[in-house]
C-alpha cells in the first residue's frame, strides 16, 4: 500500500516554511506553478504518484473527466483531517473552480497518491477546515479575499 506523508493541520510552522507559502503565492510563484511545476508534477515523481511542491505536502488526484469521463490527473497541495484527506478547489484564488473539482462533483471515486478514495464535498463544519487550511498554506485566506466565489472544500475518504 502506498503511503503519503502525513500534514498535521495542527502543527507550528517556521519562518522558513511560511515565507515559502507567501512567495509561491506571488506572481512569480503562481506563474511557475502554474506554468511549470503543477504541469510537471503528476509524471515526474514516485510515477506519478506524489508532487514536488517544496516543504508543502502535495500528491497526484486522479479524477474522471466530467465530460469526457477520461481520466485527468493533477497535483494537488493537501492535509490530514483525521483519517480524511482534505484538498482545497481554490485555483490560486482565481474566479472559476478547478477543472478537477467537476470531475470530483459528478464522480466522486477517485484515486488520490494511488490510492481509491471518495470525494464529498464538505457543506458543513468549514469554519473549522479552513482555519486548518490556512494553518497549512496561509496563501488560502488571499485566495479566498479575491476569488470572488465561494472556494470548495473537499474531503476524500478511503475506500
Amino acid at each position: 500500500m502506498n503511503s503519503i506523508r502525513y500534514v498535521d493541520p495542527y502543527a507550528q510552522h517556521g519562518r522558513l516554511y511560511r515565507a515559502y507559502c507567501s512567495l509561491s503565492a506571488t506572481k512569480a510563484g503562481l506563474w511557475l506553478s502554474e506554468k511549470l511545476a503543477w504541469k510537471l508534477d503528476p509524471w515526474l515523481l514516485s510515477h506519478g504518484l506524489k508532487g514536488f511542491s517544496g516543504p508543502l505536502a502535495s500528491a497526484v488526484l486522479e479524477t474522471r473527466g466530467a465530460r469526457t469521463g477520461q481520466p485527468r490527473r493533477t497535483a494537488v497541495l493537501y492535509f490530514h483531517d483525521g483519517e480524511a484527506i482534505t484538498i482545497v478547489a481554490s485555483k490560486a484564488g482565481a474566479s472559476t473552480h478547478p477543472g478537477w473539482y467537476f470531475n470530483l462533483a459528478k464522480n466522486p471515486a477517485a484515486r488520490f497518491a494511488g490510492q481509491p478514495y471518495t470525494a464529498h464535498i464538505i457543506t458543513e463544519d468549514k469554519e473549522r477546515l479552513w482555519q486548518l487550511a490556512d494553518n497549512v498554506f496561509p496563501p488560502f485566506a488571499q485566495y479566498r479575499a479575491r476569488a470572488g466565489r465561494e472556494i470548495p472544500i473537499i474531503q476524500l475518504l478511503p475506500q
